[in-house]
């Protein structure tokens, strides 16, 4: 093998440093002078700048820079983008991603030289992050943030991309789609999963070490957020199936959000009505009445409640963590960061779905399941994913218009099938018991769809009391598969991405 240290002839350098000049926190010229400080040969690595349009220190970054660096203006704001644009523009075999808030020690290309010699499995490689930190919130900060870098670096199975200090070869970049600037720092994840896909291996290499600055304040805490959130919620949004796409975690705020539909949450109440008024209902009152509520408040103001209450939780946190910074101790510092970062998540997530198209989906000619509502999140039973109905849920289907057949795989989790009082309902109706076909893996149903293709499938049974688990649970589901002539035509497992995207 070729050794990467030996003199760089050609055009072409082995590395491409790229910087960008957003986000810089006052550091930029700290990150520039770690870099021009480097022990290695300097016709090994090109520094690319990489500037926005709203950077103000222009003279002084021409008096700084000279002829040591390339300049590339871009009118891109966005740090993602900036590298990106960088990127295009790299010449080196390696691309090396870092921030302008981040100075990297002396010998870091030469032990990234090594680095790639000893490890030629590698495709790419993060960087050790030190906390650089200099008020009590910025402790705080780096604490929360540096515990989940040691995780994905050291534990998770793929999340190694960071942007801080990540080395990649430039082919590899490419073929994994890069850096997409509409993701915000969300992108970081998608690339990841992409190399992670294709086969690829990122690496931890923590002899190369990079200085990260801190800022320590809860307007940027709170706009870096956002900006993850906003990439996340778009990237679902368009249901893209890209390889890796499948390893990326859905939110519960994304896989739940039917929940909150008016329409399916009043026929919820219509079939909670329904069957407490039959001669065998299941159900004592307390129940009935609790299974009314619960239904009525999105049935009537949609998901407005569930995010007055995620943004109350948010202040709140907020709040308290302001008093704590000015007399409170490191560990409750800490603890109440990690609580309002949460609770701000969620409500960033609430809200960003809230501003998501619904009509998407009646407009979609998917065919099978187009929404649902009364699920709980994913999980795992037996290496089976599958999700836990409330004891009344509705799914919007789409089928062809007349005769369908909808299998719906239930695994008995619980009791036997039989004996949990399952009523289906088709658009309010009671679905005949001749019409209902029942086994150890699931329910069979022959429905008559209207004109439109689409009804909303609904159903009721006992809850199931699951030890501990505070949840309301009804039926345990892994797919619904809808054929006008068999149960095997068309398959939409509740686990699955498209359909959670889709629907919750």
């Amino acid at each position: 093998m070729q050794d990467a240290s030996a003199p760089h002839s050609g055009e072409s350098p082995l590395f491409s440093i790229i910087i960008p000049l957003e986000y810089h926190r006052g550091q930029w010229e700290q990150s520039w002078l770690g870099w021009t400080s480097q022990t290695a040969d300097k016709s090994l690595y090109e520094i690319i700048l990489v500037v926005p349009t709203d950077f103000t220190a222009r003279d002084e970054l021409n008096a700084l820079v000279g002829d040591s660096a390339r300049l590339e203006f871009t009118d891109s704001n966005h740090d993602v983008g900036l590298c990106a644009f960088g990127a295009a523009r790299a010449r080196g075999k390696y691309l090396f991603f870092t921030e302008s808030h981040c100075w990297p020690e002396p010998d870091v290309i030469d032990l990234c030289i090594r680095a790639i010699d000893a490890h030629p499995d590698w495709a790419g490689f993060s960087c050790q992050s030190v906390p650089i930190c200099h008020n009590r919130l910025s402790v705080a900060e780096a604490a929360m943030y540096q515990a989940d870098i040691e995780f994905g670096m050291k534990q998770h199975p793929w999340r190694k991309v960071l942007d801080q200090c990540f080395v990649t070869r430039r082919d590899v970049y490419w073929e994994c789609g890069g850096l997409r600037e509409e993701l915000g720092h969300f992108a970081e994840w998608v690339l990841a999963a992409a190399y992670h896909a294709r086969g690829h291996v990122i690496g931890y290499f923590e002899e190369a070490r990079f200085h990260h600055y801190y800022v320590g304040k809860l307007g940027e805490l709170k706009a870096f957020t956002l900006d993850f959130v906003q990439g996340e919620i778009r990237y679902l949004s368009d249901a893209r199936d890209d390889p890796g796409s499948e390893l990326l975690d859905i939110p519960v705020e994304w896989s739940c959000q039917d929940n909150f539909d008016p329409a399916l949450a009043r026929e919820a109440v219509r079939v909670v009505v329904r069957s407490s008024f039959s001669r065998r209902a299941l159900r004592r009152p307390d129940e009935v009445w609790l299974a009314f509520w619960r239904w009525a408040e999105p049935a009537l103001f949609g998901d407005r409640p569930a995010r007055c209450r995620a943004l109350f939780a948010a202040i709140r946190a907020r709040c308290i963590l302001t008093l704590v910074v000015l007399g409170g101790s490191p560990e409750s510092i800490s603890r109440w960061l990690r609580r309002y970062i949460a609770a701000l998540i969620d409500f960033q997530r609430l809200d960003r779905i809230g501003g998501v198209r619904r009509g998407a989906r009646a407009a979609s000619p998917q065919l099978g399941v187009i929404a649902n509502a009364g699920f709980h999140a994913e999980e795992t039973w037996h290496d089976r994913k599958f999700r836990w109905s409330e004891p009344e849920a509705v799914v919007w289907i789409r089928g062809t218009p007349g005769g369908n057949m909808v299998r719906i795989d239930s695994p008995e989790i619980r009791e036997p099938q039989a004996c949990i009082g399952v009523r289906f309902y088709l658009d309010g109706a009671r679905v005949a018991d001749p019409s209902i076909a029942i086994d150890g893996g699931g329910f069979t149903l022959s429905l008559g769809l209207p004109n439109s293709g689409t009804a909303r499938l609904a159903w009721t049974c006992s809850r199931f009391q699951a030890g501990n688990d505070a949840r309301r649970l009804g039926l345990p589901i892994v797919a619904i598969a809808i054929s006008a002539s068999a149960p095997s035509g068309i398959n939409c497992k509740v686990c699955d991405p498209p359909l959670i995207q889709d629907a919750g």
